[in-house]
């Protein structure tokens, strides 16, 4: 068992990690997206035109379950190897830039595996950004949106983005398959649609200053970590190629 930052004595058997902007300092979405499309060759302009059009679509309102949906939209069609052919060498590539990583909140993960805590990273992002972080860190579980695929290639469709509420319900679930009750568990996150994964464990921990996990965690007595500075596009540096599918 483990423990959280400002909590020494409290056992913590599962702890939850959202992942961007919490253990990582980039929003892997977006960053996955301009690689995707560059190492398919597409100009500049492409990945910004999608990518604007959800970030337009954000500042308007439109929620991040909707938005969420969207993005998926654009992989719709795309061979399953070649997105996590290209997840590898995506992930290979901020890795060697040196400030992808988060150290206070992969030094808490650290903590928590050495003192026997399963560890779970819940994220709207997807496997092929995923898996290759949860290599490197050793986590147990991967909690993430779930992109249809068919015949071997992505539909577009996700039925259930890891957005919001589905956070809190996917750690419930795991809490309950492991039988650890909820007072035993921790949970990461930096912005308010992690609030409902916070409010689902014994043991939140706000990472940076948002308001509303800050004041969750000031009410029910968690955590906070410092946030995230966001590290260079080192892939928008780095020699073009594509990546081979095997």
């Amino acid at each position: 068992m483990s423990s959280v930052p400002g909590s020494p004595n409290a056992p913590v058997e599962i702890a939850f990690f959202d992942v961007d902007e919490t253990l990582i300092t980039v929003k892997s979405m977006f960053r996955f997206l301009e690689f995707h499309y560059r190492e398919r060759g597409l100009p500049p302009s492409a990945y910004e035109a999608a990518a604007g059009s959800l970030r337009r679509r954000s500042a308007a309102g439109v929620s991040r379950l909707v938005t969420n949906r969207e993005y998926y939209r654009l992989y719709a069609d795309r061979p399953r190897e070649e997105l996590f052919a290209h997840g590898r060498a995506w992930f290979d590539t901020e890795v060697a830039g040196g400030s992808l990583l988060h150290p206070p909140a992969v030094s808490a993960l650290r903590r928590h595996q050495e003192r026997g805590a399963l560890i779970a990273l819940v994220s709207g992002s997807f496997r092929p950004c995923l898996e290759p972080l949860a290599g490197l860190l050793g986590a147990d579980e991967i909690l993430c949106s779930e992109p249809e695929y068919a015949d071997g290639r992505c539909t577009g469709r996700v039925d259930h983005p890891v957005i919001g509420v589905e956070k809190g319900r996917l750690a419930r679930a795991l809490m309950r398959r492991h039988a650890v009750s909820p007072a035993r568990a921790a949970a990461y996150g930096d912005h308010a649609s992690d609030l409902d994964l916070l409010l689902s464990v014994g043991h939140p921990v706000a990472v940076g200053g948002d308001m509303v996990l800050g004041a969750h965690v000031a009410r029910v007595g968690g955590a906070t970590l410092p946030g995230a500075v966001r590290a260079p596009d080192v892939s928008r540096s780095a020699p073009w190629r594509r990546t081979p599918v095997r």
